[in-house]
């Protein structure tokens, strides 16, 4: 005998921001809205419980660590500090972990622990602890984000071997670190252990270091973190791992290799779609394996939206909080007014990553004008050379650069590059400013507070 489906007007499936969200105001609204997720240890999704969050945490204890131990690095006192900051973490995740819980409770959404699958396009079966329970809306939302990618090679599945989920758990510090992976998670890990002492050997696959970004701000951050004791080794394909005498060898196709006490696999992320069972919805993948979506974030089947990482599109969570909107504007129209015409076509979308200083871009790069044919300039400098600019200094981070790429014949910034105190907040600024077409002039003229890194705009704008 088949169960009746329980029928509500919204079910989301996956606990990530745009679906706790879109819950969360549906339910506040009248709807009766159901949020399934499978990993209780997820609740508030990917960001709050195992990226952005926990390891910024670590990040920020790393980097006060670095500096109160200048002149006096103590392996023992390093190992310590580092444990305490995962005690920080684990308190800290935790909190907010059961505060997400609360927050969609109180709102009125139905949070239904269990794997979901669908059964056809607007029902579910959901895998529980009581039991399979069906489930069924004339609106779904899926927002199962994403999940670390461990390439199928030998000897991945080594205790040493680690992906950006389970190293931030490791049992040790490692005196020895090589990492997989050239990207945002590589160099941020990169960043993290090297403040703790670990010798950082970062593998990139590419035939310079931070390949992403143009070879003038690359050259810069890599030598900031050689200084910090990262090395890097370019044109490195990882062919295997092997244990041996109680440390993992990192063996190259070309035949090199690296020894270390750990390895990190730091190679991309990838959706979370296969135990969805999308087919039996109808709903179609990308070739990428993500859920295909038109700029309104609509699946295949009406009544269907796929926000986040699942959607294969920038794997940012507050791109998945704008992913909400989309699908608000969307889903009713007539009750939110104020994001009308809302899409995800010419999204200006600003990025960071954290090293120290953090490295922050929006735009494009100045190969991508270069290779556009329209006319640019570029207006760059390196930090320290800043006069007007006396913040990094008084906080004693005068490293790094500033760059601009402005288009020479409407005054409007192309793209930006900066590696400085404070680009995690400089660049939403700036990305302001390209999304409303504020010129480059109107942002150097602006009278910003002093001392404060909002002056790069004066010095290089102005």
């Amino acid at each position: 005998m088949v169960a009746m489906a329980h029928t509500y007007d919204l079910l989301v499936i996956g606990f990530g921001k745009a679906g706790k969200t879109i819950a969360m105001k549906r339910a506040k609204a009248g709807d009766s809205v159901a949020l399934i997720e499978r990993d209780p240890q997820m609740y508030g999704g990917t960001c709050i419980n195992i990226a952005c969050i926990p390891t910024k945490t670590l990040l920020v204890d790393a980097d006060r660590h670095r500096r109160a131990s200048v002149g006096a690095a103590d392996p023992a006192e390093a190992a310590a500090a580092f444990a305490r900051s995962q005690e920080h973490r684990d308190g800290f995740i935790a909190t907010l972990n059961a505060a997400n819980l609360k927050m969609v409770a109180d709102a009125g959404v139905e949070v239904v622990v269990g794997e979901a699958h669908f059964v056809d396009p607007h029902e579910v079966a959901v895998d529980t602890a009581e039991g399979v329970v069906r489930m069924s809306a004339p609106r779904i939302v899926v927002n199962t984000g994403s999940a670390a990618f461990r390439p199928d090679l030998p000897g991945i599945d080594s205790p040493r071997v680690f992906d950006s989920t389970s190293i931030q758990h490791i049992e040790h510090l490692p005196a020895q670190l090589a990492i997989v992976g050239g990207g945002p998670i590589g160099l941020e890990f990169a960043t993290l252990f090297s403040a703790y002492g670990t010798k950082v050997t970062l593998l990139e696959t590419a035939a310079r270091p931070l390949s992403r970004f143009d070879e003038d701000v690359a050259s810069c951050a890599a030598d900031i973190l050689r200084a910090r004791g990262v090395e890097f080794v370019c044109q490195a394909r990882t062919q295997r791992f092997e244990d041996v005498d109680g440390t993992v060898r990192v063996v190259l196709e070309d035949g090199r290799s690296v020894v270390a006490d750990a390895a990190l696999v730091a190679v991309g992320r990838r959706p979370e779609v296969a135990a969805l069972d999308v087919a039996a919805a109808g709903i179609e993948l990308t070739e990428r394996g993500a859920i295909k979506v038109d700029e309104h974030l609509r699946t295949s089947v009406e009544g269907v939206w796929a926000a986040g990482d699942v959607n294969g599109g920038p794997q940012f969570t507050y791109v998945s909080f704008d992913d909400h909107r989309v699908i608000l504007a969307d889903a009713w129209p007539e009750v939110y007014p104020g994001l009308a015409g809302r899409s995800t076509a010419g999204r200006t979308v600003p990025t960071t990553t954290f090293l120290e200083p953090p490295l922050a871009t929006v735009g494009v790069s100045e190969e991508q004008a270069a290779a556009s044919g329209r006319p640019y300039a570029v207006r760059k400098a390196p930090i320290a050379s800043l006069a007007v600019m006396p913040r990094p200094k008084i906080l004693g981070e005068s490293e790094g650069m500033a760059k601009f790429i402005v288009d020479t014949e409407t005054d409007l910034i192309l793209g930006a590059a900066l590696l400085c105190t404070d680009a995690q907040e400089l660049i939403n600024t700036v990305a302001v400013c390209m999304a409303h077409g504020v010129s480059a002039t109107e942002l150097g003229q602006g009278i910003y507070t002093h001392p404060s890194s909002s002056e790069v705009f004066n010095a290089l704008l102005g």
